[in-house]
């Protein structure tokens, strides 16, 4: 028997919404071994209420583990608290949700539990073989960890949000001895918007290096505005300071698989198809034929995006009403 250990990320005492899909994950695991899953929560002094959120999901229990040691995401703090949770449940498969916090903490447990990892796992195999995606998601491999720990970080587009079970899980407060953390937290700069996440949008609509510039990457917004999308960018924008770093998407950004994907000026390069190519419908606007991101897109306008896109904007809008 295998019991199954999910890290699930909070804020402001409520789970995060893009951390779910790594219950299912955990649900997944247990039933291909038999084993129990144990959901985990870290955090400041609002982490007990998130945990109490996560009671309908099915965990045998969920861990919870706050104090002003682990109010920030310091990574030598929150990989001795993992690691306490993964000792108290008896866990030999450990997960999260592939996220800027989980890269930093699994690799670090892996390494103190001398554990095996596989890092954004699309799919379970059993309950020691993935599938997890190589060379910018052009190969999938089948990949099995030997080690009696293992730690797996999971693409959450690739696993649907948990389904509520019922019933009420026990929660536990684990008193855990952060050790000697030499990382100081200084400040939180966060990128506050009105939008809709692009992590868990059902619509986004993405710019390119075609817009040419911040001035012409506001028509990107616009459009978004008009559905009511959420906003994102290729690496060369964010690179070239148009956009804010936040916004990227690709392979070395934020992974996305909404309803609708809108590639507007963006050719297709293969780092950032690893981060949009699994949304269920792409429309791309490009004026050159030959773009890249014409053989992944569902629909295609060869045309000047700032010719189209007004008029794609005031169409939306008469629709509307």
């Amino acid at each position: 028997m295998s019991n199954v250990l999910v890290l699930v990320e909070q804020a402001g005492g409520k789970p995060k919404k893009a951390s779910l899909p790594g219950i299912t994950f955990g649900q997944h695991v247990a039933a291909k071994t038999g084993g129990a899953l144990h959901l985990c929560v870290i955090g400041g002094s609002d982490a007990k209420a998130a945990a109490s959120a996560l009671g309908t999901y099915g965990a045998a229990k969920v861990y919870v583990i706050e104090g002003p040691a682990f109010e920030h995401a310091v990574v030598e703090a929150w990989t001795s608290a993992l690691a306490a949770a993964a000792k108290a449940c008896g866990a030999t498969v450990i997960g999260a949700a592939t996220s800027s916090t989980t890269k930093d903490v699994m690799p670090r447990l892996s390494g103190r539990l001398d554990a095996a990892m596989a890092s954004d796992v699309l799919e379970v195999i059993d309950g020691s073989t993935f599938k997890r995606p190589m060379w910018a998601g052009n190969v999938v491999a089948h990949v099995q960890l030997g080690t009696p720990v293992k730690l797996c970080t999971v693409r959450a587009t690739e696993f649907a949000a948990p389904a509520p079970k019922g019933g009420s899980s026990p929660v536990e407060s684990l008193s855990v001895d952060p050790g000697t953390v030499k990382t100081q937290f200084v400040s939180f700069k966060e990128v506050k918007s009105e939008r809709p996440d692009v992590t868990t949008a059902d619509i986004v609509v993405s710019g390119g290096r075609g817009v040419k510039g911040a001035e012409g990457f506001k028509v990107i917004e616009q459009l978004a505005d008009s559905l009511g999308a959420g906003v994102g960018a290729t690496r060369a924008v964010c690179d070239a300071g148009w956009v804010p770093n936040d916004l990227q998407i690709g392979q070395t950004g934020k992974i996305v698989a909404p309803n609708l994907y809108v590639a507007v000026g963006i050719s297709g390069a293969i780092q950032h198809l690893a981060g949009m190519k699994g949304s269920k419908t792409i429309v791309a606007i490009n004026k050159d034929t030959e773009a890249p991101i014409f053989t992944v897109a569902d629909y295609g306008l060869v045309a000047d995006l700032f010719q189209v896109v007004p008029e794609l904007i005031k169409g939306i809008k008469a629709v509307k009403g």
